[in-house]
């Protein structure tokens, strides 16, 4: 069987080598005769998954203790609630919109209470972050919220905010664990599993003790960080299966060098493929160079007419879902932990040849 290189946004490529752990133990997880699949989710087995799962993650980020972690269900859009409905309280909350995702986040926020733009990247259509000196924050918002990487436009922070002793809040869903990070900085951040963490399906949430306290009046039991906090993210049956992938995917990065070496890595691939969009009239992309996300790169043909041929052809050539986002059209390689350096190389090739035949 050949593996194809997979691009899209999420659900990502995983690690080849936990797939086939994974795959070795689908049947019988370590010789218990029952599949992951089937193990009580309070039972030792399991709870023993789900220690190692964190300990082991609070490794690799170097989490501090005062921080919990929670592996939750409803994915990062549920957090766009959960959030609010937790820290906004009567203080009013500050909000970067960026992009899709942080705009979202925003809508959400505000069936809560009273959201201000602390900055925006409408001035360049997006295509942009916002510079540090253009943020403008309210010493007495509840916390500040900003989404640190946007997969469908392509843009990414190079710095995190100075929102001096208000909570920061991010949305890392497409780069937690893709580069180290110092989560000391955070009150709280919160990702989607699909992108450098394992399985659709699962939550990480990390939040500083401080932050867990009393919700909104009427906020449902499932989005009361406390509930899960006491309950070490058990009180209802959580996402099993994904939880013990994440575990492994955690043991995968630490396994191979850490969050230094997936940053030394993504950097690489992330540069590689700029360097070639860069150096070609053929292709374009409309993300400034300051603002250019490692994870999602976007970029589109010269002569869109192209299109229907590019992708057909990248199929073919074992180049998977290269398609943009139906919102802003055109091409985007996400290039997570688990893509290769090879499927790099692999899609400049492709890319420089249909260039020659095409352009």
């Amino acid at each position: 069987m050949v593996r194809a290189y997979n691009f899209s946004s999420g659900p990502a490529m995983l690690p080849e080598g936990v797939l086939e752990k994974v795959q070795s133990e689908l049947l019988s997880w370590q010789g218990s005769g029952m599949s992951v699949m089937e193990l009580s989710h309070r039972g030792k087995d399991f709870t023993g998954i789900a220690r190692n799962a964190e300990a082991t993650l609070r490794r690799i980020l170097d989490i501090p203790d005062e921080y919990h972690v929670l592996f939750l269900q409803g994915g990062a859009t549920s957090q766009f609630s959960m959030v609010p409905a937790n820290l906004l309280r009567d203080q009013g909350a500050d909000y970067i919109d960026t992009g899709i995702w942080s705009r979202k986040a925003i809508a959400e926020a505000r069936r809560y209470g009273r959201v201000r733009l602390a900055g925006t990247g409408e001035r360049c259509g997006f295509s942009c972050i916002p510079e540090p000196g253009s943020l403008e924050f309210d010493p007495d918002a509840a916390y500040v919220h900003y989404t640190p990487n946007e997969t469908i436009s392509g843009v990414e922070f190079s710095y995190v905010p100075d929102t001096s002793r208000v909570p920061l809040v991010a949305d890392m869903s497409s780069t937690l664990l893709s580069r180290p990070l110092d989560v000391s900085r955070f009150g709280l951040i919160y990702a989607g599993a699909q992108k450098n963490i394992g399985p659709a399906g699962l939550t990480l949430v990390l939040i500083h003790e401080d932050l867990v306290g009393e919700p909104v009046a009427g906020t449902p039991t499932m989005f009361d960080y406390r509930v899960h906090v006491k309950n070490a993210s058990m009180f209802n049956t959580p996402p099993t299966f994904a939880w013990y992938v994440a575990g492994e995917v955690f043991s995968w990065i630490e396994a191979e060098g850490g969050l230094e070496e997936m940053g030394v890595r993504n950097r690489r691939k992330a540069e590689k493929l700029y360097a070639h969009l860069d150096n070609s009239d053929f292709y374009k992309t409309a993300v400034e160079p300051g603002s250019r996300s490692w994870m999602n790169i976007t970029f589109a043909l010269a002569d869109e007419t192209c299109n229907s041929a590019f992708l057909s052809g990248s199929e073919a050539a074992g180049l998977k879902n290269l398609k943009g986002h139906r919102s802003v059209g055109g091409m985007r390689a996400s290039l997570y932990n688990a893509m290769p350096e090879a499927g790099v190389d692999v899609l400049i090739e492709y890319m420089r040849e249909f260039e020659r035949t095409h352009g």
